[in-house]
């Protein structure tokens, strides 16, 4: 949000005001009517891709997802709400809303305008127009932005069932993860790695501040990424891709029952309980248990599930961060693809940090080694702690407010403490 738009406690208490005094609409004929001369006008000077970047402006810190910091913040947020809800919260917003975008003149405009006022999206105001403005294309972005959604400016289907969500509903969020951040604090150091689940994001952080941020994609929802503690050892340039008994079970019998040459297109071989390679057609692909008797491994190379490189830490459950092939999927809103590993966007950056105490390892170096298909396997000189988290929502100094989904349902089952994985001692 831009400086007038902060979710701060006056914002709020004065959108309480405004809406409980703008119950219902006067009627808008004659502004209807000069909208529509107007529509056009609106169309042309709108600065959309600008309206996107002052949205993005409102999230562009270098504070941690999982820091002290974030703990004061989220605790200043809940006071702002505090209030706010006690007041009455925002409005829900009807069905008409849903498809509304810049130029558009409808009656369900005013509902959107009274929602996002009520939000702290957009500034509070007298209500006396229906056309769907340069403002208040803004005021959808930066809902979107804050709510982890792709930024168009129309309330598309993820932006408007945000939008149905009640005040109480968020500051009950906001208290868990108060909670859940405290828990966290006593583990942490000076320097660590966190992948925020919900958000499907990645941070490098150092003195409190982050310096690297990726996109990930995370844990589909029958497949989690386990939250826990550990240290990342080691980085596999090139791999080899051994494909776990699940895996094998869930994805591969099926692929070969639909396609006898998947295991040839995607260049993985078959090894017998011996070590010996066979013909993947000895397999009794119309069996579910007779595939999991035997060792399936795809070859390094841009094709591998891996990618180029794959980052190591030790874990039960034997999850690990790594490159993919499949780079279309950082573009997605919902990023839970995955089978509980974690890829990232731009990995050579971190895989660059992870090595830079190790001589000769710098982003060049990480790159030419990312070039190839040869393996090789390199031990980090400087271990770094990892934490994989379960943050639904956060906020920063600037008083911006961000949400994500409960993908995993953890805050509709009330759960703030987790049974975290203890994988090493940090």
């Amino acid at each position: 949000m831009g400086a007038s738009m902060r979710l701060t406690r006056r914002n709020l208490l004065r959108s309480a005001a405004v809406f409980g005094a703008a119950a219902t609409f006067p009627t808008l004929a004659r502004a209807g009517i000069f909208d529509q001369f107007n529509r056009s006008d609106v169309l042309r000077s709108t600065d959309r891709d600008g309206n996107t970047q002052a949205a993005l402006g409102t999230l562009d810190t270098n504070e941690p997802i999982l820091s002290v910091d974030t703990a004061n913040n989220l605790q200043a947020a809940i006071s702002q709400y505090v209030p706010f809800v006690a007041a009455g919260g925002w409005p829900l917003v009807p069905k008409e809303v849903f498809g509304l975008t810049l130029g558009n003149s409808r009656d369900a405009v005013l509902n959107l305008k009274q929602r996002l006022m009520a939000s702290g999206d957009l500034p509070p105001a007298k209500i006396d127009s229906n056309l769907f403005d340069g403002d208040l294309d803004r005021a959808v972005r930066n809902f979107q932005a804050r709510h982890g959604i792709a930024i168009s400016g129309k309330v598309d289907e993820p932006t408007y069932y945000a939008m149905q969500i009640p005040a109480d509903v968020r500051l009950n969020q906001l208290q868990m993860n108060l909670t859940r951040v405290q828990t966290l604090i006593p583990t942490l150091k000076d320097t660590y790695v966190v992948v925020n689940i919900p958000a499907a994001s990645q941070e490098v952080i150092e003195g409190g501040q982050v310096t690297q941020r990726h996109t990930a994609v995370v844990g589909r929802i029958d497949r989690p990424t386990p939250i826990l503690n550990s240290r990342i050892m080691q980085i596999n340039f090139n791999p080899y891709w051994h494909v776990p008994k699940s895996i094998i079970q869930k994805d591969l019998i099926p692929a070969m029952r639909k396609d006898s040459t998947y295991l040839s297109q995607f260049h993985i071989r078959t090894y017998n309980a011996k070590g010996q390679e066979v013909d993947p057609s000895v397999v009794d692909w119309t069996s579910d248990s007779d595939a999991v008797n035997y060792n399936f491994t795809q070859d390094p190379g841009s094709f591998n599930s891996e990618g180029h490189v794959k980052i190591n830490f030790p874990s039960p459950t034997n999850v690990y961060m790594h490159d993919t092939p499949e780079k279309e999927l950082f573009a997605d809103d919902a990023r839970f693809e995955s089978s509980g590993c974690m890829r990232i966007q731009d990995v050579n950056q971190l895989v660059a940090w992870l090595l830079q105490a190790n001589p000769g390892w710098d982003i060049d170096a990480v790159n030419q080694a990312m070039s190839g298909d040869t393996p090789q396997n390199v031990s980090i000189k400087k271990p770094q702690p990892l934490h994989t988290t379960y943050i639904t929502a956060w906020a920063n100094r600037q008083g911006t407010v961000s949400f994500r989904d409960d993908v995993y349902q953890y805050d509709a089952q009330g759960v703030t403490t987790f049974d975290t994985i203890q994988a090493v001692k940090l």
